[in-house]
């Protein structure tokens, strides 16, 4: 190494100092080119075009840390997306043999589950208080009007957690049914006289379920299913409840055009998946509702819990909640939720100057998430074990108990209500 001269470093300091500016300058420059022309983005999306409309797909998130998705719960009453399932010895409001209504597959303690502990908790939210669901006053609310719920199977579930709570203090009397399984069904509430249906359509917008001809699902994401729209004159509020049939092959048409399809791999169309699409029927149906001034409820995604086969004796066989931070949100039911979220966020701000319509997202993903006991397991049939224990059985781990945690989900729907109305 040789001896740096004073020369040589009057012409370094020199450098230095005439060439710092030019640096910092030029990279300031290229910084400011960055964030404008390529700004930052919250998620990988690629895009497919058909006839100048465009079909977003984005890749999932990463999983949140804390299973929660933060949005505008709370800003208004009770936040009760965040807390824990607390042991509660008042036990439910009715029983399954008092209560008339109950989907039979759903009538776990009447099909001789022997356990009743997931009978004795309730949600306690982190900040607030959620009070018990008071049928009377629900009636009140409703007096003289129609609240339908209009979707899949949990949608129904939900519809007959509700009608048993009713029940505690007003008969319901059924006026109508058609379809298969008691697809299409109403009841009236003489007392108030409220009116509570349901609808069964499992994609919301038009769509034909698959058969043994077509084994896939066909849906049309730009209208909405008419089964259910065509009685919209005479409905005030509606519930929608959908999720778990967007999981089969489909394929998915925009008008006269098909934008893609869901596991069809032996179709000539592109792979899309389901989550964006599950987000425009959404779209579409809240678009129908808020141009209508009709009152909506979502409710959220409800996971399932299958820990194995479906037809495996230990498919859902835990006994009570899991323990706060235990399990997390994430993967599928982190994304099916996160667009009902955005497409709810979406619609109030549309009409947040409105004071003659409600919106509101009913979120319960994490709650039920949390929830892997509530389930009619082998249950859904009766005494599944009466000759003996079996190898395999079949097993529900989708849909819920009554009674059982699905009424926690009316109960923050009357919570939801009572800021709307009161």
């Amino acid at each position: 190494m040789g001896i740096q001269t004073s020369k040589d470093h009057s012409h370094s300091h020199s450098f230095r100092r005439n060439f710092f500016p030019y640096a910092l300058y030029a990279l300031l420059f290229i910084a400011i080119f960055r964030l404008y022309f390529f700004p930052t983005p919250t998620t990988t999306t690629t895009t497919t075009t058909v006839d100048h409309r465009f079909l977003t797909i984005k890749s999932p998130p990463p999983p949140a840390s804390k299973g929660v998705v933060e949005e505008e719960n709370g800003r208004n009453g009770c936040d009760y997306t965040n807390g824990k399932w607390v042991h509660d010895k008042m036990g439910p409001m009715y029983n399954s043999t008092a209560c008339g209504t109950i989907k039979d597959g759903q009538n776990c303690a009447s099909h001789g589950r022997p356990d009743m502990g997931y009978l004795y908790w309730r949600w306690k939210p982190n900040k607030c208080h959620l009070p018990r669901f008071d049928p009377n006053t629900f009636l009140q609310l409703t007096k003289d009007r129609h609240v339908a719920f209009v979707g899949d199977s949990i949608a129904r579930n939900q519809l007959e957690s509700l009608l048993c709570l009713l029940a505690t203090v007003s008969v319901p009397n059924l006026i109508y049914t058609n379809g298969e399984d008691n697809k299409f069904r109403k009841w009236h509430f003489a007392s108030h006289n409220v009116t509570v249906s349901v609808y069964w359509s499992p994609f919301l917008v038009k769509g034909f379920e698959k058969s043994e001809e077509t084994p896939y699902n066909r849906l049309y994401l730009d209208s909405v299913n008419d089964v259910w729209a065509k009685d919209l004159g005479e409905i005030d509020m509606v519930v929608l409840s959908i999720g778990h049939w967007f999981l089969h092959p489909a394929v998915f048409y925009y008008g006269d055009s098909i934008v893609g399809c869901h596991y069809c791999n032996d179709k000539n169309h592109t792979e899309v998946g389901f989550y964006d699409v599950y987000g425009m029927a959404f779209n579409t149906t809240l678009k129908v509702l808020v141009d209508r001034q009709i009152d909506v409820i979502v409710t959220t995604f409800s996971p399932a819990h299958f820990q194995g086969d479906w037809d495996s004796l230990d498919a859902c066989s835990k006994t009570k909640p899991f323990e706060e931070n235990e399990k997390n949100l994430e993967g599928m039911d982190y994304e099916m939720r996160q667009q009902e979220i955005e497409q709810v966020i979406s619609a109030k701000k549309s009409v947040e100057n409105s004071k003659s319509f409600h919106l509101e997202a009913l979120d319960v993903t994490k709650l039920a998430l949390m929830r892997p006991d509530g389930h009619p397991g082998p249950y859904m049939y009766p005494f599944p074990f009466a000759n003996g224990k079996r190898e395999r059985v079949p097993n529900d781990c989708v849909h819920w108990c009554l009674p059982g945690p699905i009424d926690t989900w009316n109960e923050i729907m009357l919570d939801v209500m009572k800021r709307w109305y009161l």
